[in-house]
């Protein structure tokens, strides 16, 4: 795949990039429709700098997929390139959302086709995250050690219910050791 030293797309590619993946995401799933644009179709970052994007946008204030998006726009033509990410994601979809609003509440909330709608565009935001999760898991756990890191974190929070601070707490000083024990390897 290509990167962003080979690909260097204009504002309006960003700006329509995104818009795409704001689209065809909305309800969820972001993530995976923008690796899939990013990194897949378009070529502009690759999956290791796609990865490191994302875990940097998990970490810092704000919401995820817009955090990559900026994220994004920023490696590919800095600031111009960040607010033609964002803006791409963010105004057509919210001005759907508007537009539903407007619908849902100009019949007293009783629009049954809006909240069945709703509902299955939440499913496959679900699902493919899921796929994501899955599909990356697959691509980049090929080693023991991180692949158990990973199943302690999802077992410990999403069946033990542990919270998200302590299982951190706990597996981010094991992770770091089982990072540097594969390097001197």
């Amino acid at each position: 795949m290509a990167n962003r030293e080979a690909v260097r797309p204009t504002l309006l590619s960003l700006f329509l990039g995104f818009a795409h993946i704001g689209m065809m995401s909305f309800g969820g799933g972001l993530a995976a429709w923008t690796r899939r644009e990013v990194v897949q179709t378009r070529g502009w970052l690759t999956e290791q700098q796609f990865l490191s994007g994302y875990a940097l946008s998990q970490l810092v204030p704000g919401a995820t997929n817009v955090n990559l998006a900026v994220f994004i726009g920023t490696q590919m033509r800095g600031v111009p390139g960040a607010l033609a990410c964002f803006l791409g994601l963010t105004t057509l979809p919210v001005l759907i959302v508007l537009g539903a609003g407007a619908l849902y509440m100009g019949s007293n909330g009783g629009s049954v086709w809006l909240s069945v709608a709703l509902a299955g565009m939440g499913a496959v935001a679900l699902g493919m995250n899921l796929g994501l999760g899955v599909r990356l898991a697959f691509d980049n756990l090929r080693r023991i050690g991180p692949a158990l890191v990973t199943l302690c974190i999802a077992v410990g929070i999403g069946i033990l219910r542990l919270p998200l601070p302590m299982v951190l707490a706990v597996m981010m000083p094991i992770s770091l050791a089982i990072a540097w024990w594969g390097r001197k390897a």
